[in-house]
């Protein structure tokens, strides 16, 4: 079967078993699908383009022209978004993601993450992160002329160093996939989970989940099984095309669709929104739905045809017979998008602003990682956790709630016809644009953790495979 690639554009309750078991029969192919899936795998590998605009180099800062209330394009370094979000308060009480692991798995490399990872910590006041470089089969020789791999190393330093914002303490392990083809993605996300490498995940990638191979998908479903049983939480962010995906056979063209490996109920899908805050001092205003038609862009969301709903998802309005993603959201907006230092650019030292839900996968990450510091034990599998806070009245106190906008996208086909994909709206509770919306985190870590599936669980989870 020939290959497919993944990409992304930028940018304490102890479960029944019954539930439990209930949630992993759930998650059978069904064979109309899989014989769709079958027929649509794009034999080429898709570059990717992740969302950016320069924002200068990093002897300007620490402050950049984009952090003003009248930038055409907006931005937020590391503490605005720890302010905007809640993070600085969680920091300033020691808990700071020290003793634990974030793994974020990405393709191909980025010579140059190292030394950019020290720049960006010098030029926002940050210590510098333990950070390991891992490569289970080997690298790709980096290219710099090849713009699928620049593109890649994009991704990796935006993914490294916003884990790293908002867990700087946090040992970062950054496992590189040979190529961004869906074979040697899976073989390194398993290098992952089988030396249990991390506490947590981050996944900033995907496609349209009818078009990975059946026999793929179902191979990365069990891995995601398996971690689950190890405690590690999984995320992957929602997409950056709104409610659709691009097609299968690489036209060009674009399809409804949820996005894999976010789609997998096992899995915690990250949406976007676009972030209002001070500019200067991160105060949180207000949040919407992120749809950016000037950058060709939007929050991934929808439902997914493959995947029935999940038992954590029962009861959740607005979700019928499938699987609903994203579970929860982060800002993602490029205008308001975050900082980042990315040295394969072309320019040494240069200072992008990066958006898409790429950003929110490691950020959550991150926030996972100061869980667990101070849970003293894993969060494990959080959408359970999530789903039961979002139908009480915690809800509207640790999630910002967005109300506002829909991911409908629009694009262009070959003959320069707009097509218009429609989306989903925002409202209150969860919805098919934001999940259940963007963490405040203070709040959102004292009550999640006991909530959580924690490493007391191991019992329960692993006699239900």
């Amino acid at each position: 079967m020939p290959k497919n690639s993944f990409f992304r554009r930028m940018p304490r309750v102890l479960f029944a078993s019954t539930a439990m078991l209930g949630l992993l029969a759930s998650f059978t192919l069904g064979t109309g699908q899989a014989a769709h899936a079958a027929g649509h795998v794009n034999p080429n590998a898709v570059t990717i383009n992740p969302q950016h605009v320069y924002a200068g180099k990093v002897q300007d800062g620490p402050t950049f022209k984009c952090q003003s209330a009248t930038a055409a394009v907006r931005c937020y370094g590391p503490q605005q978004i720890r302010t905007a979000y809640n993070i600085q308060s969680v920091l300033n009480s020691g808990i700071t993601g020290k003793g634990r692991n974030i793994v974020i798995v990405d393709a191909f490399s980025a010579p140059a993450i190292a030394s950019d990872l020290q720049l960006f910590d010098k030029t926002f006041g940050l210590q510098d992160a333990p950070l390991n470089i891992i490569a289970p089969d080997g690298l790709t020789p980096f290219d710099p002329n090849d713009a699928n791999q620049v593109g890649w190393s994009g991704e990796i330093s935006l993914d490294v160093e916003w884990a790293h914002a908002v867990a700087p303490d946090a040992t970062i392990n950054l496992v590189l996939a040979k190529t961004n083809n869906d074979e040697d993605i899976l073989s390194a996300t398993r290098y992952a989970v089988d030396h249990n490498l991390g506490d947590v995940i981050s996944q900033s990638f995907g496609e349209g989940e009818t078009c990975v191979d059946p026999k793929l998908l179902k191979k990365e479903h069990q891995l995601f099984f398996e971690a689950t049983q190890k405690h590690i939480t999984l995320f992957a962010s929602a997409g950056d095309q709104g409610s659709s995906q691009p097609s299968c056979d690489g036209s060009g063209n674009f399809f409804l669709s949820a996005s894999s490996p976010a789609a997998d109920p096992l899995v915690t899908s990250i949406g976007g929104t676009q972030l209002i805050a001070d500019p200067v001092t991160g105060a949180y205003q207000s949040e919407v739905v992120w749809n950016e038609p000037q950058f060709g862009s939007a929050g991934g969301g929808g439902f997914s045809t493959i995947y029935r709903k999940p038992f954590y998802q029962y009861g959740t309005q607005g979700i019928k017979n499938f699987r609903g993603e994203p579970d929860v959201s982060y800002n993602a907006a490029i205008n308001g998008g975050v900082l980042t230092v990315w040295s394969e650019s072309g320019i040494t030292g240069g200072i992008f602003i990066f958006g898409g839900t790429s950003a929110g996968s490691p950020q959550w990450a991150g926030i996972t990682a100061l869980g667990a510091q101070k849970a003293n034990h894993r969060l494990g599998f959080l959408n359970p956790a999530f789903y039961l806070i979002g139908h009480t009245s915690l809800a509207k106190q640790v999630f910002h709630d967005t109300t506002v906008g829909n991911n409908g996208y629009a694009y262009a086909d070959a003959n320069g016809n707009t097509v218009t994909i429609p989306g989903y709206s925002a409202g209150k509770g969860w919805d098919a644009a934001t999940g259940w919306g963007t963490p405040d985190v203070s709040k959102l870590l004292s009550v999640l953790i006991p909530f959580s599936c924690g490493e007391n669980n191991a019992a329960n989870i692993a006699s239900l495979h």
